[in-house]
């Protein structure tokens, strides 16, 4: 078991029910409080991750922990698929993401579906590609959810991960540390008037194996040519595999 496993949100419930209850309560203020806390560089991370999927033109996408939907929109937009589905354990989230897509026109190549990540109900080998942003790091079992992203994608199939990861050098470690422990908890109250949310996330970015480790783990779960690059000072981390 790996430490970000056991980290909660709350103290009711198994970890899976708890993210759902959180990510509901959170829900209508995700989008601003994600946005101005990373100063809109988490734009540009998640281009950065879609771009590594562009030269194999994935027609069938997953996209994992999906949210509000801002990664499977941009996926769309960018890649052209013929199909998108975006998954995940929170309806909240999921009818901001249903919104979004209608406005943008979308409805017809992106839809979503509940899902728990960690026994998703699609047939083995159904993906081009399997995506994820920020969403990862709140599994209540890492190995059993990148197998599950490994399973049902196709042979020869790309994955595209982006998530938060803890500085490792001086200074931006001391001062990433300071920023999530007192900046990111106290304004994420203020704005979502959830008092745990923000701080569990910032526990989670800590404990998430990251950089060789989870590449490491992403090839026990099955994937080849598993790979990462540091975003922003270490801030962020992408990550890049085949099946």
């Amino acid at each position: 078991m790996y430490k970000q496993e056991t980290i909660t949100p709350y103290n009711n419930g198994n970890k899976t029910t708890q993210v759902e209850q959180m990510f509901d309560n959170i829900a209508p203020t995700y989008d601003t409080l994600n946005h101005r806390l990373s100063w809109d560089i988490d734009r540009g991370w998640r281009k950065k991750a879609i771009r590594q999927l562009a030269p194999y033109q994935p027609k069938t996408i997953l996209d994992i922990a999906t949210g509000t939907g801002d990664f499977a929109i941009l996926a769309a937009e960018m890649l052209k698929p013929q199909r998108l589905i975006g998954a995940d354990i929170s309806d909240g989230m999921m009818n901001i993401g249903r919104q979004k897509v209608a406005v943008k026109g979308l409805q017809d190549i992106i839809s979503f579906e509940k899902e728990d990540c960690t026994a998703l109900s699609y047939d083995d080998n159904t993906f081009d590609a399997v995506i994820a942003a920020f969403g990862i790091r709140n599994y209540a079992d890492l190995d059993k959810g990148l197998q599950e992203m490994c399973r049902v994608l196709k042979k020869g199939g790309h994955l595209s991960i982006v998530e938060l990861t803890s500085p490792v050098s001086f200074p931006m470690k001391q001062l990433f540390h300071v920023y999530a422990h007192t900046v990111l908890p106290i304004y994420g109250r203020l704005i979502s008037k959830d008092t745990a949310a923000y701080s569990y996330l910032t526990k989670t970015i800590e404990a998430f194996p990251q950089g060789e480790q989870l590449v490491g783990i992403l090839k026990k779960a099955g994937f080849q040519d598993a790979q990462f690059k540091r975003l922003t000072f270490g801030i962020c981390t992408m990550y890049f595999a085949t099946k």
